[in-house]
């Protein structure tokens, strides 16, 4: 049984990339010292999960700032006021449009869906020229295949990050940011192309905005989005990911008749009712990433129960094509348990992080599997007569 980890905290066990940063905005540092902290935390986490038997690890999950920024360097799309001339973006226009600078505001910044986590507004309209600009996620697939790890690439995907801008300042409005679908999948195309050619077999594209209660137009955009990009994707397995709530039936139909797509990530923890979809209907043949390990508490997941979900899960869409998984990204816990030495240990036994979250994840899928685990002593069966 295979196990997926949606994405993982950036900013260290000990803040490493918290100090590393400061140090750096405060000129106390260099730009080579901050990469360098940033790729050992990379590293570090790629190791990690690979260590623990996560089978589907996620790269390009870090992030200086934030994962919708990243989105905006890589599709080129800087307000005028930060004065870029194009080209890779660096340091100094990327924290510009997070921090702002001297002369300039930084762009907003708004609540990530109903967390704490906090993402920088993209800035569009009629008028933006669109252009490939970073190519961070290229280069943590192949720095993490340096390493020994092939990753499965995450992009925020396009329809997302266009329902989740803004429009620019003097631009109506009234203006449809998904009108620019045409102007940014080729820059996606660029991506995947690289990606492929880096040699990437999955690709996890973001969608979050799918839980959200779209009108029929805004559900075509993401029917229109993924056709475009099939041929792109053809020999890619693709994962579209969604979380923090259930989809709606209209949202569901739409996820899987998308063109291209291998696997649909679900959110069954915050998302209670989509199982009745899934069970109702699911494509033969397709993935269901079935996330039942919490990605935005501190609690050790109750195993017995997300085993039973599983199980039955299991009997609908079948043992190969069941991938446990967390219900978003564990970006939205805290780090590592180990850290917390002046914790009663009764207490400690109550919480998992996110290194904890993994280890259970895996345990969940060998639990299902018959296998043993020192996190889940005992067999499929004899763990589920249990909880029965």
């Amino acid at each position: 049984m295979a196990s997926h980890i949606v994405g993982y905290p950036r900013m260290g066990p000990k803040r490493e990339l918290k100090f590393a940063l400061e140090s750096f905005w405060d000129k106390k540092s260099s730009a080579e010292d901050l990469q360098k902290v940033a790729a050992g935390l990379r590293s570090s986490i790629w190791k990690q999960m690979a260590d623990a038997g996560i089978k589907y690890i996620p790269s390009n999950t870090f992030s200086y700032y934030d994962q919708v920024l990243d989105t905006t360097a890589m599709l080129g799309a800087v307000p005028p006021r930060y004065g870029w001339n194009g080209g890779e973006i660096g340091f100094d226009t990327y924290f510009s449009m997070a921090r702002g600078n001297a002369s300039v505001p930084a762009m907003e910044m708004t609540k990530w869906f109903d967390t704490n986590y906090h993402f920088i507004v993209p800035e569009l309209g009629p008028d933006v020229r669109f252009s490939y600009a970073s190519h961070k996620a290229v280069d943590e697939y192949k720095e993490a295949k340096a390493l020994g790890v092939n990753t499965v690439p995450v992009l925020v995907g396009p329809v997302s990050y266009l329902m989740l801008s803004k429009p620019a300042k003097g631009v109506e409005k009234t203006f449809s940011l998904l009108s620019l679908l045409p102007k940014i999948l080729p820059i996606y195309k660029e991506v995947i192309s690289e990606l492929k050619a880096a040699g990437a077999s999955w690709i996890q594209f973001d969608e979050p905005t799918l839980v959200l209660d779209l009108d029929a137009h805004q559900l075509q955009a993401f029917t229109t989005a993924y056709a475009d990009l099939e041929s792109t994707l053809s020999g890619l397995n693709v994962l579209i990911e969604t979380y923090f709530a259930d989809l709606t039936s209209g949202a569901y139909k739409t996820l899987i008749e998308l063109k291209g797509v291998t696997a649909y990530g679900l959110d069954l923890v915050r998302g209670t009712k989509t199982i009745d979809l899934i069970k109702t209907n699911f494509p033969k043949g397709k993935f269901l990433f079935a996330g039942v390990v919490d990605g935005r508490n501190i609690w050790a997941n109750d195993l017995a129960s997300s085993l039973g979900t599983l199980q039955a899960l299991e009997a609908i869409v079948g043992k190969d094509n069941l991938v446990v998984s967390t219900s978003c990204s564990l970006l939205h816990t805290a780090v590592d348990l180990v850290n917390e030495t002046k914790l009663d240990d009764e207490i400690k036994s109550w919480l998992a992080f996110a290194a904890q979250k993994v280890v259970e994840v895996n345990a969940l899928a060998k639990a299902l599997a018959g296998q043993k685990d020192e996190v889940f002593p005992c067999n499929f069966s004899s763990c589920f007569a249990s909880f029965l």
